[in-house]
């Protein structure tokens, strides 16, 4: 979930270490990697949400069924519980307060996510009042900075840093664990960067190094996981083969990668490219080129609707067996079509359909247009992906989905690494697709024999259970 704070840290301030990525057990000592569970919530229109951090639109009508991945965790003395969006395209944790106009609500908005009461909590501080977060058409959330005893699973973390929204237009608190230099105290307030979660644990010792893997698993599963400072080898497939992240304006601000090849089946959409996109488990869909979105809505028989900035296809398209593959120099990601085939259901219970009664589903690939290309959840299902924020690189492998045995290694620091990661020899450096703010835009796509359902789709928020985090150790 990109938002529009500008990143102000001089380069200089960064790590700039060339070590790669180092993944293994320790030789000697406890290691420790944090896991924690993802948990997979039904959320009300995505589209909608995804446009908040994209770009300014109008409302869209539809509202589906599709996936919010969170955390469960406390904040405070007495314990508050929350539930928290994991989002790689933020870097700040924030939460709602219960006094907010929005939570006052009667239809109870914020029930789900749950909310904090800083005067309720004995290990409150207040920080600051400049926390200010908002997405390119003015959502977000306003309010202070705090800092509060934070526990996800058997982890807790003291004094940790984060923001209160007393003024919100989101009912869903949000854990950004992106680059630090991306908090808002920085961009907006220009100061200097804090501890976010992933920098806080290494400072006190949770983990060796900012750094964690994230696996989505499939769209039927239910949970997934993210391990801070480790990597579960029995969650991918083949090696590990890392990439670096490019710069923004010199700095290293976002998990931005070079996709180089992009294949539907045996047809070639875009070859021999050098294109920044963005690795964002904040974003539902993945949006594209819109020349390269043009060619797959074709081949796939999308019908586009300009005013919602979605296509919709027929259900069966799921059970089709091409697969849309993502190339990274060497790497390629395979995405297969059930993965991008998402189901919409009204209030009722009923599935819209297309005029000639086809039922209707929703694709998960969306023309970027003049904004930042972003690999969503849509792809990062189908990844396995290792986040170095220490070493500013990104290790891809294709997911193993609904793996049921572990293998946890310490991801430590240095040069050596686990068998099953290695770098990338010759990578390609992005050229193109490196933006630095959203912006608004036409899509550039001929949606003149677009027939969307004319169904307005709603949803009711089904209720999943919350997973625990967990603190490995590897002897």
């Amino acid at each position: 979930m990109k938002s529009t704070t500008v990143f102000a840290l001089a380069a200089g301030l960064l790590s700039t270490s060339s070590d790669a990525l180092s993944l293994k057990k320790r030789s000697t000592g406890q290691s420790k990697v944090v896991g924690m569970d993802t948990q997979r919530k039904k959320i009300t229109n995505p589209l909608q949400r995804d446009r908040l951090r994209r770009r300014g639109s109008a409302t869209a009508e539809l509202d589906n069924e599709e996936t919010l991945y969170f955390v469960n965790a406390t904040l405070g003395t007495p314990a508050q519980s929350i539930r928290l969006h994991l989002d790689t395209g933020s870097s700040d944790l924030w939460v709602n307060t219960p006094s907010s106009s929005l939570c006052l609500q009667s239809s109870k908005p914020c029930s789900f996510a749950g909310t904090y009461t800083a005067n309720s909590s004995s290990t409150y501080n207040y920080v600051g009042s400049y926390f200010n977060i908002s997405y390119v058409d003015g959502s977000g959330a306003s309010g202070d900075y705090v800092s509060d005893t934070v526990t996800i699973g058997d982890t807790t973390v003291d004094d940790l840093q984060f923001g209160v929204g007393y003024k919100s237009t989101s009912s869903q608190g949000i854990l950004g664990i992106g680059y630090p230099v991306n908090e808002v105290q920085v961009g907006r307030a220009g100061l200097d960067e804090y501890d976010n979660l992933p920098a806080k644990m290494v400072t006190d010792g949770l983990i060796q190094s900012n750094a964690y893997s994230l696996w989505l698993n499939d769209l039927d599963a239910s949970t997934g996981s993210i391990l801070f400072g480790g990597v579960d080898t029995d969650q991918f497939q083949g090696e590990l083969q890392t990439l670096p992240i490019q710069k923004e304006s010199g700095v290293y601000a976002e998990f931005m990668i070079t996709l180089t090849e992009l294949t539907l089946g045996n047809t070639t959409v875009s070859e021999d490219q050098a294109l920044a996109v963005l690795l964002d488990s904040g974003s539902s869909l993945t949006y594209l080129p819109d020349t390269w979105v043009d060619q797959i809505y074709t081949a796939v028989s999308a019908q586009y609707d300009s005013s919602q900035g979605a296509a919709y296809v027929p259900c069966s398209l799921a059970e089709d067996n091409t697969t849309l593959d993502f190339t990274f120099s060497s790497p390629t990601i395979s995405v297969d079509m059930n993965e991008l085939v998402l189901d919409l259901v009204t209030t009722s219970g009923t599935r819209p359909t297309f005029s000639n009664g086809v039922t209707a589903c929703l694709f998960g690939i969306a023309p970027a247009g003049s904004g930042t290309n972003v690999l969503g959840d849509t792809f990062l299902r189908s990844a396995y992906v290792v986040y170095d924020i220490a070493n500013n690189e990104i290790s891809l492998a294709q997911t193993k989905f609904n793996a049921t045995t572990h293998n946890v290694l310490e991801i430590t620091t240095g040069t050596s690494s686990v068998p099953s990661a290695t770098a990338v020899s010759n990578s390609v450096a992005a050229t193109s697709g490196i933006v630095t703010s959203g912006s608004s835009g036409g899509f550039g796509l001929d949606d003149s024999s677009a027939a969307p359902p004319s169904v307005a789709i709603s949803t009711t928020l089904v209720l999943l259970s919350f997973g625990l985090g967990t603190m490995y150790t590897l002897l």
